[in-house]
């Protein structure tokens, strides 16, 4: 008798629902890992179905007010999305740190013709900045992220914003995006700050010993040297990286809760 009188109640405000749903699937559309084609859209589309279902009474305590079918209805349908889109873009620049760091230090160390297809990002991608995206897939996944994702990402959303929200806050999301595009970098820049650096020196050293004996053909033994020290400091260095791209996510949770909290808490109505 319950189940059968939530469904009514969602039969009821189905305009509800189908804009939770459109966010929702927006978000599943453009965050990591769940963006990959490998997943069936069939897949994709069951699990925004569930997240809507799952949220659905939180928006009712919210203050969602939506009428009735027509063209505002398309409007606020965008702007769902839109909302799906910003907070899966954001965190998959956060993600994109550990496969930006590799492709930092893939031509140092003599991989940097090694490109293989991603099908995470869906792009070619250098051998080592795919390997390092696998490893942060491992971080994301032992950190909960899916958890993170769905409960601190979404449902916090559904209560805490909507397309009003949105537009009044925009600066504050165009500094979000912003923060998050340097902070890539940034990120990219400290994880592999301690590989590049030594390969640096490792390339001078090689430099110097064929000028001073020009006999020595160093050339040849140049990449063995580099790729040799590059594994041995990946291997040695693994544990930093993890750290960081912990210290990473966590910023970005963080920085979308703060998005929350400055855009507006709670709803004031879905109009």
């Amino acid at each position: 008798m319950v189940e059968s009188a939530f469904i009514n109640e969602i039969l009821k405000n189905a305009p509800i629902f189908l804009l939770i749903a459109v966010r929702a699937l927006a978000l599943i559309e453009t965050a990591p890992l769940l963006s990959s084609e490998s997943i069936p859209q069939v897949a994709k589309i069951s699990l925004a179905g569930f997240a809507a279902y799952a949220s659905f009474p939180t928006a009712l305590t919210a203050g969602w007010n939506v009428g009735y079918y027509g063209l505002s209805f398309v409007f606020l349908a965008i702007g769902e999305a839109l909302i799906g889109v910003i907070l899966g873009f954001y965190l998959t620049l956060i993600f994109s740190a550990f496969s930006t760091a590799g492709q930092f230090f893939s031509l140092p160390m003599g991989f940097g013709a090694s490109e293989t297809f991603d099908p995470l990002s869906q792009v070619e991608n250098p051998l080592m900045g795919q390997y390092l995206n696998l490893v942060a897939m491992l971080v994301f996944l032992s950190m909960d992220g899916f958890r993170m994702l769905f409960l601190g990402g979404f449902w916090r959303s559904i209560q805490s914003m909507n397309i009003l929200n949105l537009v009044a806050g925009r600066e504050t999301v165009i500094e979000l995006l912003l923060g998050g595009l340097s902070r890539l970098f940034l990120d990219a820049i400290i994880i592999s700050l301690p590989i590049l650096g030594t390969l640096f020196l490792t390339s001078l050293t090689t430099g110097l010993i064929s000028k001073a004996a020009p006999q020595i053909n160093i050339l040849s033994e140049g990449f063995p040297i580099s790729i040799t020290i590059a594994f041995f400091l990946i291997y040695s260095t693994m544990p930093f990286m993890v750290e960081a791209f912990e210290r990473a996510v966590n910023f970005g949770w963080r920085s979308i809760e703060i998005l929350y909290t400055r855009i507006g808490f709670p709803i004031g109505g879905q109009g």
